[in-house]
């Protein structure tokens, strides 16, 4: 397993370095099992993003003209209230928010009783019973960390869309990271994620190759 490193200023520049990193060093298969069955993706075996200044705003990509934006800040904005509200559509088989809703107040409520240096608060996505759905949980674990002052999050994704979910869950989760870093009384900090399936599917290369100038 090849382990690709990205360092970034914001959230449109690691959209770019992950769009010419999967490109250029993607491993591309056929998939034979789920809902893009029969297509092709390109996909890193594992990517560490680290972005030093995430709500640089706009949050969504800048793309070349000519080219259809993956999200744009109005949506991410209603994105950040999906990933902290347990409401859940009828044909939806779980939510992100319904995780984690119920971790943010403790996980603020903590750093603010036991201090900054509190290591212990990790919120999780899933559990056991996901390896049963058809379609699992994709972001597992929004893991928080105080430090210089400022509030991290370090993020995991097991898989991980670059086109269609990357810039919308960076862009909602930064905005999360805003609020909690608010309610705490510290300043906002960096993010830190890792994905062991940071992909493209072959919808989207050509998309992705003049985001990369490729």
């Amino acid at each position: 397993m090849k382990v690709s490193y990205i360092e970034a200023r914001d959230l449109s520049e690691a959209f770019f370095r992950c769009c010419r990193q999967i490109l250029t060093d993607g491993y591309e298969y056929t998939i034979d099992k789920g809902s893009f069955e029969g297509t092709k993706r390109k996909e890193l075996d594992f990517v560490v993003v680290h972005i030093d200044k995430p709500w640089t705003r706009p949050l969504a990509p800048d793309v070349p003209q000519g080219v259809p934006p993956p999200s744009s800040d109005a949506y991410i904005e209603e994105y950040m209230s999906y990933l902290m509200t347990d409401a859940r559509q009828e044909h939806e088989q779980y939510t992100y928010g319904q995780d984690l809703a119920p971790q943010i107040d403790k996980v603020i409520q903590r750093y603010v009783q036991d201090g900054p240096e509190c290591n212990q608060l990790c919120m999780s996505v899933g559990d056991a019973e996901s390896l049963d759905l058809e379609h699992p949980q994709c972001l597992r674990l929004v893991d928080t960390r105080i430090r210089y002052g400022k509030l991290h999050f370090i993020v995991y994704f097991r898989s991980w869309d670059l086109w269609a979910g990357f810039p919308t869950n960076l862009g909602g989760l930064q905005m999360l990271k805003e609020y909690m870093a608010k309610e705490v009384g510290v300043k906002d900090g960096q993010m830190i994620c890792l994905s062991k399936g940071l992909h493209l599917y072959d919808y989207a290369w050509d998309l992705a190759r003049a985001v990369a100038r490729l």
